[in-house]
């Protein structure tokens, strides 16, 4: 599960299983259509890494129905500067955060 972010703070919820590639995908803007590419949501400025799926799809419907201001919260909980996590070397094992 992870959170993007525009420049202007625009947010975005996903859930994937390979998040360096999601990622790349949200940076190239592979799908010229999609919400990220219109907006420039492509800074992975949070992330929780899950064992299963069904849990990572569960806190993200979780997250996503959260009023902004919390979501906020969250990010400025773990990155209060709002870093770009996905250039870090640790992104693809989950050790960033």
């Amino acid at each position: 599960m992870y959170i993007t972010a525009s420049k202007t703070r625009v947010l975005y919820v996903g859930v994937t299983g390979k998040l360096s590639n999601r990622i790349y995908q949200h940076k190239t803007k592979a799908d010229p259509d999609s919400f990220t590419a219109k907006y420039n949501v492509n800074r992975l400025v949070y992330y929780e890494v899950f064992g299963q799926v069904e849990n990572a799809i569960k806190r993200e419907k979780q997250i996503k129905k959260w009023r902004r201001e919390k979501k906020v919260n969250l990010i400025e909980s773990k990155n209060p500067k709002w870093k770009d996590f996905s250039s870090e070397p640790g992104l693809q094992r989950g050790e960033v955060m």
